[in-house]
């Protein structure tokens, strides 16, 4: 087998959380057309990401972002990783986000066919595994929307 060298890992994330977030990054992407996000706070008890958006979402589009999020963890959705050339890596995901000394292979981690990202961190096998998603709160300020959630684990698994 031949050996991938990767950027090293400096956090220990929550994998039910962590995977959650990718699922509500590519339902935003989906659902309003902007980036993933660039400043997350992945935590087990809840978390929070920032969006940049023109304007506040609705109560009704964020019970929509919900809906969708739980939708996706429902279909039980396998999460694979493959390992890709950085060359042929921007065919697949946004590069913007990598560091400046990023390694020469990208590890690629796609949650079904609804989202590939580059990402090193940890993350669940399948999205039955994640729980049920519940945004908490979310507030609205010059052009950044931040979301709160957090997970409600499935039942008959434990951490």
């Amino acid at each position: 087998m031949e050996y991938i060298q990767l950027n090293a890992h400096n956090k220990e994330e929550y994998p039910p959380m962590h995977t959650a977030e990718h699922i509500l990054n590519q339902t935003m992407v989906r659902m309003f057309g902007c980036p993933r996000s660039r400043n997350a706070h992945i935590e087990r008890k809840k978390s929070k990401c920032d969006y940049l958006l023109s304007e506040c979402p609705t109560p009704e589009q964020v019970q929509a972002i919900e809906d969708k999020v739980n939708e996706v963890i429902a279909a039980g959705l396998p999460v694979r990783v493959e390992f890709v050339p950085l060359a042929e890596a921007g065919a697949i995901v946004d590069l913007s986000k990598l560091p400046e000394n990023v390694s020469d292979t990208l590890r690629i981690v796609r949650i079904g066919d609804y989202d590939a990202c580059a990402c090193i961190g940890a993350h669940v096998a399948n999205t039955s595994e994640i729980g049920r998603f519940r945004i908490i709160s979310h507030d609205y300020a010059d052009g950044r929307w931040r979301v709160r959630f957090k997970l409600e684990e499935p039942k008959g698994l434990h951490p």
